[in-house]
């Protein structure tokens, strides 16, 4: 069993390192931004003052914040992760990020050597406390190979996408798939409501089809009702549509649905909602028709 560092309890982190716990790994959490969960603390896990102590304890060190700065913060700082490491340690990114960012952070920690995979995640809260992740990981297949048996612990469907900053690339292409079927969800809920349909029904009705989809299943029964309670929250959704869209415009491609989603999220925010979950999207394009279909 391995000595496992975890930053980053949060929704999502919090039943991922507990998963861990569960196969027998043993887990070092910092302290550095607050109390670690009680109940990874109950069931064995250490607390230690800052990301470089955790970094010194563990064989392995896994990364799940927000967003980019976070993720530079915890490694790069005075007290952070690369300060605490030493060689043959493997650095596991599974935050959702910048891909080009990924890179540099990569050879940053690969100069220590030390090794590093991004493995950013799909499955929402859902997924990370069932253990059923799908996980995107770039990286070397020496270093994928030994953080494999970590990985199964949390996810099912585990790709070694390719080098370094791919695991982010794949999971920035999800989010895209993702948000545009929440708003082809969301329109055609809106459409058979304002159209005098029961949306329950359309939905029970599609959902025999080749329309069914997860997206259709979960967030449309979420969208009637009315239940927006954060497994993944619109202004996180929104920070990995601006990935995209920062990297189409590096790419010189344009992602015309992309940007429409993001406007509608934009949309949720301006009404209060950055921390609604992101089946709340339909709630942008209700504002918009001055409609709603809990409303019938």
């Amino acid at each position: 069993m391995a000595k496992i560092g975890f930053i980053g309890t949060g929704i999502m982190g919090s039943p991922m390192a507990s998963n861990l716990q569960k196969a027998g790994h043993s887990l070092f959490l910092s302290t550095h931004h607050g109390a670690a969960p009680a109940e990874l603390l109950a069931a064995g896990a250490v607390a230690l003052a800052s990301p470089k102590e955790v970094a010194q304890e563990a064989e392995f060190i896994i990364v799940m914040v927000p967003d980019t700065p976070q993720v530079d913060d915890v490694l790069f700082r005075e007290d952070g992760i690369a300060a605490g490491l030493s060689p043959n340690k493997v650095v596991i990114d599974m935050s959702s990020i910048s891909p080009t960012a990924t890179k540099a952070f990569a050879e940053k920690i690969n100069a220590k050597k030390a090794f590093y995979l991004d493995a950013p995640v799909s499955g929402g809260e859902v997924g990370a406390k069932a253990g059923t992740l799908s996980i995107m990981v770039g990286g070397d297949e020496k270093t994928f190979e030994r953080a494999l048996p970590l990985l199964q612990s949390m996810g099912k469907n585990i790709t070694l996408v390719g080098g370094n900053g791919d695991g982010q690339t794949a999971k920035v292409a999800n989010q895209i798939i993702v948000a545009l079927n929440i708003q082809a969800v969301a329109e055609a809920l809106v459409f058979a409501a304002k159209n005098g349909a029961d949306p329950a029904k359309v939905r029970e009705a599609l959902m025999g089809g080749f329309a069914s989809s997860k997206i259709l299943e979960v967030h449309g029964e979420r969208m009637i009702k009315g239940t927006f309670d954060p497994g993944f929250r619109i202004s996180l959704h929104q920070k990995d549509l601006n990935l995209a869209l920062a990297g189409a415009r590096e790419l010189g491609i344009n992602l015309p649905n992309t940007a429409n989603a993001q406007q509608v999220f934009s949309t949720c925010a301006a009404l209060g909602g950055s921390n609604w979950d992101h089946s709340a999207l339909i709630k942008g394009l209700e504002h918009m028709a001055n409609f709603s279909i809990r409303d019938k």
